[in-house]
């Protein structure tokens, strides 16, 4: 009889529709949602991830409103949110112990959204998974494909302030709100 002590196998994981508006032009991919952002069904939905607060910085949208606000917003500064990964096995939240990925049908959004000028990749994993997911075919795409620091509170490497200069990339072309009517 084993009486060693067994860590629970990885639980299976579905990740987050898009959070698009009709014309994005800013495509920011994360690897795959927090278990945190999963429970609460928003991206970035983790207090301590500086996303938002990058976003208020960058975008002058402010962190404290309801997410469907802030997404909205978003959606005005043509900025689409979505991840690399559809779905994987995982323990815990960390990158680092993602397995078997699914990859997002991201040349299928970017046909649908001939708009985006700018794909931003939340972190390094994020980066790791883009080049995974895309393989030989990456060079296809004319949209440059930048990989900025993660917002993740893993991420504790750089100081907040020089995060949001490097995200200020994602204020143009987008930035502006799209104009109605």
């Amino acid at each position: 009889m084993d009486t060693g002590s067994t860590s629970p196998a990885p639980e299976h994981f579905t990740g987050l529709a898009p959070v698009t508006g009709t014309t994005p032009e800013v495509l920011i991919l994360g690897s795959f949602p927090s278990r945190q952002s999963l429970s609460k069904c928003e991206y970035y939905g983790n207090p301590r991830n500086h996303f938002w607060q990058i976003a208020e910085a960058v975008l002058a949208i402010d962190r404290t409103l309801p997410y469907t606000t802030r997404v909205a917003q978003l959606a005005d500064r043509r900025i689409a949110l979505w991840d690399v990964i559809h779905s994987c096995f995982r323990k815990g939240s960390a990158d680092l112990r993602i397995r078997d990925p699914v990859y997002n049908d991201i040349p299928g959004f970017l046909a649908a959204h001939p708009t985006v000028l700018l794909i931003a990749l939340n972190g390094t994993a994020a980066g790791r998974f883009w080049h995974a997911a895309t393989g030989p075919s990456a060079h296809l795409t004319r949209i440059p494909v930048l990989v900025l620091p993660s917002t993740s509170p893993a991420n504790a490497r750089l100081p907040i302030a020089e995060k949001i200069r490097s995200w200020e990339v994602i204020r143009t072309p987008a930035g502006k709100p799209s104009k109605k009517g």
